[in-house]
């Protein structure tokens, strides 16, 4: 709602001065301007589309998943591309890009050019209502993704307890809970938005990968709904990840390591032993 107002009410105040030049001059550094700075905006901007992947950690809630989650996962990519991209047209169109460098609330500064300026306050504490609900779908998609991983023997059964009320993997919305507000509390936002960018295009790299695999080792195995035009999408879909990943710099591909290091350090140290899908293949 708050970004149909938005565009609503700035719409009708942009300045088409404010869209020269399209594409800013590159300052000689990498990132910064030009079409060095388009493909890192592009990665750094990818986390606020990354709802649309909470939607299949919901599969087993819904009651037809076959049918639902494909309309779930497109259906949001649409509507939320196309919102953002006209909030983006609108915001830049009311006030010079330069105006926004090193300001918390860019859009505050936006409606500052319309004669609504008394919707600042109204708009600031919208957004950050609006946060509650983002943090809500992602703690319930990491806990649903460790309560799948737990029922699969790659983690402790401790994370797929049910709770016997509300029927909720209720330990893992502990932990997250708990470890997300340490962590948002001591990290840069901005740190935390580009790990979780190139986290998230990795995890999507993987899931490409996968697709091409599948399709060659288990081609007959049922498929409600079937990736189009392979190897096509997922190679373009690899190539277009990696991209990204590459415009966010090395500073986040360290980090990005780490991570790595540490998943593969609880998989090797414990999850290798207590696959269940391992465990069947034995038998």
């Amino acid at each position: 709602a708050v970004v149909l107002v938005f565009i609503g009410v700035g719409v009708w105040f942009v300045k088409g001065s404010n869209y020269t030049p399209v594409i800013p001059e590159n300052t000689g550094t990498f990132g910064e301007f030009g079409w060095s700075g388009i493909l890192r905006a592009a990665g750094v901007i990818f986390f606020a589309y990354i709802g649309f992947d909470a939607v299949s950690t919901a599969a087993q809630e819904a009651k037809h998943p076959q049918r639902d989650m494909p309309i779930g996962i497109i259906g949001s990519l649409v509507i939320c591309t196309v919102l953002y991209v006209a909030f983006a047209v609108v915001m830049t169109g009311l006030a010079n890009y330069k105006e926004f460098k090193g300001v918390a609330a860019p859009v505050a500064v936006a409606i500052a050019y319309t004669p609504y300026k008394w919707l600042q306050p109204l708009v600031k504490l919208a957004i950050i209502a609006g946060f509650t609900s983002v943090i809500l779908v992602m703690l319930l998609g990491q806990s649903r993704v460790f309560f799948s991983m737990s029922r699969d023997g790659l983690l402790p059964r401790i994370f797929s307890e049910i709770h016997p009320r509300f029927c909720t993997p209720w330990r893992s919305n502990l932990l997250f809970m708990v470890f997300v507000s340490l962590f948002s509390a001591f990290a840069p936002i901005s740190m935390v938005g580009h790990m979780t960018s190139i986290g998230t295009l990795f995890a999507f790299v993987i899931v490409c990968f996968g697709v091409l695999i599948m399709r060659r080792t288990h081609p007959d195995i049922p498929r409600p709904f079937r990736v189009p035009w392979v190897p096509l999408v997922p190679i373009l879909g690899i190539l277009v990840n990696c991209a990204l990943m590459y415009g966010l710099g090395w500073e986040n591909w360290t980090r990005l390591f780490v991570w790595l290091a540490f998943g593969l350090c609880v998989y090797f140290g414990y999850s290798r032993f207590h696959s269940r899908l391992r465990t069947e293949g034995d038998r």
